[in-house]
């Protein structure tokens, strides 16, 4: 059984310069903070796509938004006292946009750099290891790894649903 609620909601009152993960899942045994980023929605103009691409190779993506996400959602939670079990980081990507070798070169490593920037941003690590540990999955990785939990793109899950109509 598991609680979700979404923790970057729009329309509500949220602190001054923090940024929040998407979705916080609490299970039985930890908490999940969620992030899904998404450079390969149709929507998306090829440019930006590049730009992105760039910025998950040379990690800014890491230092600029999913590690500051970690922290702000991790400070609120501790601050609301609602980080009673472990937190763990789930990333989810949709890198399909992108060939086979990008998405390898893009994901190798990337657990291991967000969780070493995560643990040190400054020049000592922080003395309190506030996320236990993170993944990053595609959402083929999410969706054999969190089975009952499937994602779509909210276009492509409509299409779905009114072709079996």
């Amino acid at each position: 059984e598991a609680n979700w609620e979404e923790l970057d909601r729009q329309g509500v009152k949220l602190p001054v310069q923090m940024k929040f993960v998407d979705l916080v899942i609490e299970r039985d045994n930890d908490i999940l903070l969620v992030e899904i980023k998404d450079p390969s929605n149709k929507r998306t103009p090829p440019a930006e796509r590049a730009k992105y691409f760039k910025r998950l190779s040379d990690n800014s993506i890491l230092t600029q938004e999913l590690t500051p996400k970690a922290r702000s959602s991790y400070t609120f939670l501790h601050l609301m006292e609602r980080d009673t079990k472990p937190l763990k980081y789930v990333v989810l990507i949709g890198l399909d946009a992108y060939d086979p070798i990008q998405q390898k070169a893009l994901l190798t490593g990337f657990k291991d750099r967000l969780l070493a920037d995560i643990r040190c941003e400054t020049d000592t690590p922080w003395r309190r290891q506030h996320i236990a540990d993170c993944v990053v999955l595609s959402v083929d990785i999410w969706n054999k790894t969190f089975a009952d939990w499937p994602v779509a793109r909210v276009a492509e899950a409509a299409a779905i649903a009114e072709a079996n109509i």
